[in-house]
């Protein structure tokens, strides 16, 4: 199934709405990473509504500040994918045997995390186009025990397409079923990444966007027999409070507990778009899987208020790698891999 033949990322004449437009792309792929770095200290521990919270590095595996973990990694094998394509309008499918083969490269090199689920698909074949099968045997036996590994490097999906919401929804899908094949891993990949579409293409910075509209409105796109299911479990993470949330390793508590964050932290009036601060902060108080929390919730807020958004001190520490032992990307690196994937 295809979409509209022009995206509007790459495509138009207003140049300050396209500039607008890569801005929030960019800050889908930022502000995920730093959520991820942001948490990475904090994981596994429980900070608390009033604690204070920074890019300190440290916690379980010993994060230097500013260094992502396995959820950006992970991201960064889609993201790689999609720059390589060179862009959503040039017609080429998204090479998903070529992600599964990021992912198995990934998990080869020996990263310092990776997810119970995750590892246990990526050892278990070094084929690529075996992933699928692989992940749902996985899943047959361990029923609807679901980690939240699929969720956690969604943010770059929509970049593939950010123009046609049933590629998007299809491709979220196509990408979690590498690893995690449950319905509700699927359904929670592809309401997020409609989301972070919808804010993408549509998020303006003086008008209010609604961030649980957009998960509402995309569950057209999820199988009819989740929808109601799923319109239950988004009314949930709204009424709250996020701290409810904890512990968030299983996917659809992350995923509510990174809604949750995100709509009850109030957009400051003087400053709206210090909402993207303010929230990642919020997501990392909930505590339990605090990076990847946190991580999720970046993605869409990044989405909605840009990489504009994201603060100096932020990017200058933000840094990691793909594969262990391998060269450090930074801001700036996975600035040009979006701008890459976007065609220009």
């Amino acid at each position: 199934m295809t979409g509209p033949t022009n995206d509007p990322v790459t495509e138009g004449p207003d140049d300050g709405l396209v500039d607008r437009l890569v801005d929030r792309a960019v800050g889908a792929v930022l502000g995920s990473a730093c959520g991820d770095a942001l948490g990475a200290g904090y994981e596994f521990t429980n900070p608390g509504p009033d604690a204070a919270i920074g890019m300190v590095g440290g916690g379980v595996f010993g994060w230097a500040p500013g260094e992502w973990t396995d959820d950006t990694q992970m991201a960064l094998g889609i993201l790689d994918v999609l720059a390589e394509r060179g862009g959503p309008t040039d017609g080429d499918p998204v090479d998903i045997e070529a992600i599964g083969a990021n992912f198995l490269a990934w998990a080869a090199s020996g990263p310092a995390d990776i997810g119970n689920q995750t590892s246990a698909v990526l050892y278990s074949t070094d084929d690529p186009t075996e992933l699928p099968a692989v992940a749902a045997a996985y899943q047959e036996g361990a029923g609807n025990s679901i980690g939240n590994g699929g969720l956690m490097r969604t943010a770059p999906v929509a970049l593939a397409g950010p123009g046609d919401r049933v590629m998007v929804a299809t491709l979220a899908a196509d990408v979690t079923v590498l690893t995690h094949a449950h319905a509700n891993s699927v359904a929670a990949c592809v309401l997020w990444s409609e989301a972070i579409r919808r804010a993408v293409v549509e998020a303006e910075p003086d008008v209010p966007f609604d961030f649980v509209a957009c998960m509402r409105d995309g569950l057209d796109l999820v199988v009819a027999e989740r929808r109601d299911r799923w319109r239950v479990l988004i009314d949930a993470a709204v009424d709250g409070p996020p701290a409810i949330f904890n512990p968030n390793g299983w996917v659809v508590t992350a995923f509510q507990a990174a809604l949750s964050a995100i709509v009850h932290t109030p957009v400051p009036d003087e400053e709206p778009s210090r909402h993207l601060v303010d929230a990642l902060e919020a997501a990392v108080r909930i505590g339990h899987d605090t990076d990847t929390v946190a991580a999720i919730a970046g993605g869409l807020l990044g989405a909605r208020w840009g990489a504009s958004a994201i603060p100096d001190d932020w990017r200058s520490l933000l840094h990691g790698s793909r594969h262990a032992g391998e060269p450090v990307v930074d801001a700036v690196g996975l600035e040009a891999l979006v701008r890459g994937a976007l065609g220009g």
